[in-house]
């Protein structure tokens, strides 16, 4: 993860002058920082090992309630949930009222949970107040435009009290027909990863940006929020196209990576979000070391596919699979999360989900937590990112 204190705002200054068209200047090198990557894993690992497996199971879940009212939202998270996702139902007029919602959702305010949005501007946007300029009109411009976009967008969003944006779209649709198209940040491999590079290192001063939805859309016709697209492109095609733009936001410092409910069946015939060879593949060719978070599991349920049909199941089988955090949205009650956390836990009895694992994604999540929280603090505002027209 980048360091997001030492320099955020000259980076901000620099790049916001650049969206509103005023001339570039260099940009002022960062004080040095020690690195501190082994800091937070380390202390995450401690904290992990003194956790029973039911707190462990609740750490690994992203969930999710439709409501502003602060009681409610404090006493769901209460139950340890590690993530909550704001959509448009948790999000009220004023940015005031805002604070107070993210607010609720820390009832730990010295380890907060990951919140998370989805503000990628224009078709996808839950903040009202971003009018920065989105995909449909950055993917004919420079990439550092994409920059100043991105950089303005991601300090609206950490002001809001928003640690993680789900905002990136990787994905390299060619077909104008596709659901993603007017999402993704370029038409082809290089341009797109060229943007996606760009938006992840302008975000990653501000919160924690994801990359989305891998393995890629590009090549798989369909919708995942209602089916499951797939495709049959080769292992070796995917690393010549969809792969590269994953690949250029992996090396500028993307803290998370969403894995889409798709499935590229020459790879394996299951959805790449409960794939294990899909998982081994980001790590092992990717180098990815984030949090690998699951798209919305109830998108598995509107597939209609039978054996997707149970959030538990589902939730233990990506988790199996590699991946950190299980995230519910569409179709969940508030009583889902906290399903989802005990079938979790028995699953680790039973021995269907190995204990080190569970583990292994706790502590992956926690580490993040707590990067976020030592990051937390001033620098996060960017006065000098204006409004763009």
């Amino acid at each position: 993860m980048s360091v997001r204190r030492a320099g955020a705002v000259a980076l901000a200054m620099i790049i916001a002058s650049a969206a509103l068209g005023a001339p570039a200047q260099a940009a002022p090198s960062p004080p040095a920082v020690a690195a501190q990557s082994s800091g937070p894993s380390a202390r995450a690992a401690e904290l992990v090992a003194g956790m029973t497996t039911a707190e462990q199971a609740a750490s690994v879940i992203m969930g999710h309630i439709p409501t502003t009212d602060p009681a409610a939202l404090s006493a769901y998270m209460a139950q340890g949930f590690g993530g909550f996702i704001l959509m448009g139902a948790n999000v009220p007029a004023e940015a005031a009222d805002l604070r107070t919602v993210t607010a609720a959702l820390a009832v730990d305010p010295s380890l907060p949970p990951l919140i998370a949005i989805d503000q990628e501007g224009g078709i996808v946007s839950r903040l009202s107040a971003d009018a920065y300029p989105a995909s449909t009109v950055l993917k004919s411009q420079p990439a550092s435009a994409t920059a100043a976009a991105f950089a303005a967008r991601a300090s609206l969003v950490a002001q809001a009290g928003i640690s993680v944006n789900f905002g990136t779209i990787a994905d390299v649709p060619a077909d104008p027909s596709s659901f993603i198209y007017g999402r993704a940040l370029g038409t082809d491999p290089q341009s797109s990863a060229e943007r996606v590079a760009a938006a992840t290192t302008a975000q990653e001063q501000f919160l924690a940006s994801t990359l989305k939805h891998f393995p890629g859309h590009g090549a798989a016709p369909g919708d995942s929020h209602h089916a499951i697209p797939s495709t049959d492109e080769s292992l070796e095609q995917w690393r010549a196209t969809d792969a590269v733009p994953f690949a250029a936001g992996i090396e500028a410092g993307a803290s998370l990576l969403m894995f889409g409910h798709l499935a590229y069946t020459a790879v394996d015939a299951a959805p790449a979000s409960l794939s294990a060879r899909w998982h081994e593949i980001a790590r092992e060719d990717l180098g990815f070391e984030g949090v690998i978070v699951t798209d919305d599991l109830g998108m598995l349920l509107s597939s209609g596919i039978p054996e997707y049909q149970d959030p538990v199941a589902d939730a233990v089988a990506a988790l199996a699979a590699g991946s950190d955090l299980v995230l519910m949205i569409a179709g969940s009650t508030p009583d889902t999360a906290g399903q989802m956390a005990a079938g979790i836990a028995a699953a680790v009895g039973s021995g269907s989900l190995p204990a080190d694992r569970l583990a292994d994604a706790a502590t992956r999540v926690l580490a993040l937590r707590l990067s976020l929280t030592a990051a937390s603090a001033d620098w996060a505002l960017c006065p000098t990112c204006e409004r763009a027209s």
